[in-house]
């Protein structure tokens, strides 16, 4: 009678999770690692110059960027399409176009935009706060002396000229 007896059903063990939190924590790992976060779209063209003293930024959350030269080939379609809009026009100071953050701006509104960005920055990071201008090696020099008048006038004194060496310039 032992041989007609009724097999039990063998179901499948559960699956053991216990490593998943591991690998989930390991792969978030890996992405934070790998991923360039890119906070600022360019919507101007720039050739940095060539200098030869040269130093780099330590303290890069105190830093904000002012982008200034010609507008991009892709921005300047997407502008073609929808027609001129008069706060471009207002941003553009001859052949070349100031850009703060994802928005391009007049002379005149530099100021407003770095009061805000001081705002925005830890205590500490607002008194140690530097304005890093990145312009085309070919704009005029009264457009620069312009935006370092609107940075006078926000009190931000503390300005960058970004450059490449000479030797990664030739290459």
């Amino acid at each position: 009678m032992s041989m007609f007896r009724r097999h039990r059903r063998h179901d499948v063990p559960a699956l053991n999770t216990a490593s998943l939190p591991d690998l989930i924590f390991t792969v978030l790992f890996f992405f934070m690692i790998v991923t360039h976060m890119r906070q600022v779209t360019l919507k101007v063209q720039y050739q940095v110059p060539a200098g030869t003293e040269l130093t780099k930024l330590t303290k890069k959350s105190a830093v904000t960027y002012i982008y200034i030269g010609a507008r991009s080939e892709e921005q300047g379609a997407r502008s073609k399409e929808q027609g001129a809009r008069s706060k471009e026009q207002g941003a553009r100071s001859g052949d070349s176009f100031i850009q703060m953050n994802d928005k391009l701006v007049s002379v005149d509104e530099i100021q407003d935009y770095v009061i805000a960005e001081r705002n925005t920055m830890s205590p500490d990071d607002a008194s140690a706060m530097t304005v890093s201008i990145k312009a085309d090696r070919m704009v005029p020099v009264g457009i620069i002396t312009d935006v370092k008048q609107s940075l006078r006038k926000a009190n931000a004194l503390r300005i960058n000229y970004s450059a490449v060496s000479r030797s990664e310039a030739k290459e």
